[in-house]
């Protein structure tokens, strides 16, 4: 799997070039990969909102009921805390206060965001497509949210 180039893709469904494509890092986040990457396969993703961006921060999804306090019905992971920084493009598990309550939830940041460094899990960086991240309509949540169509991995 090291030699691999994984990726997760979001439709947007924002027309032809509606792709976000997230090359995956299962050398910084093996467990965090894992779990994406299943509830990927499985359509968890797939309708799911943008439920929390913040202009200049974050966008945040992966909450099936759209609310920000939900998640998929597996456990929550351990942290990986890695030392790859947060900058634009970087993917990063949500969690709470609680260091292992990551779950299903993930956020892509706008910007550079040195202080989320080593506090929550970076698993990927957006490769392309971080335009259809940028046009995510703003809010928390926003009025008419942006929502994944379908998510793939390959």
């Amino acid at each position: 799997m090291a030699d691999e180039k994984l990726t997760f893709t979001i439709d947007t469904g924002n027309g032809e070039t509606s792709d976000v494509v997230i090359k995956l890092r299962p050398d910084l986040a093996p467990g965090h990969v894992e779990r994406i990457s299943s509830l990927a396969k499985d359509g968890f993703y797939d309708g799911v909102v943008f439920h929390r961006v913040i202009p200049g921060f974050m966008a945040q999804g992966g909450d099936p009921t759209g609310t920000g306090m939900g998640g998929s019905d597996l456990p929550d992971l351990k942290a990986e805390f890695n030392s790859e920084p947060h900058v634009r493009g970087t993917c990063s598990m949500a969690r709470t206060q609680v260091p292992d309550s990551a779950n299903s939830q993930f956020f892509i940041c706008f910007g550079d965001t040195p202080f989320l460094d080593g506090q929550y899990t970076v698993w990927g960086q957006v490769e392309s497509g971080m335009d259809q991240v940028d046009a995510l309509p703003k809010g928390e949540p926003p009025a008419n949210p942006g929502k994944i169509v379908k998510a793939t991995i390959s």
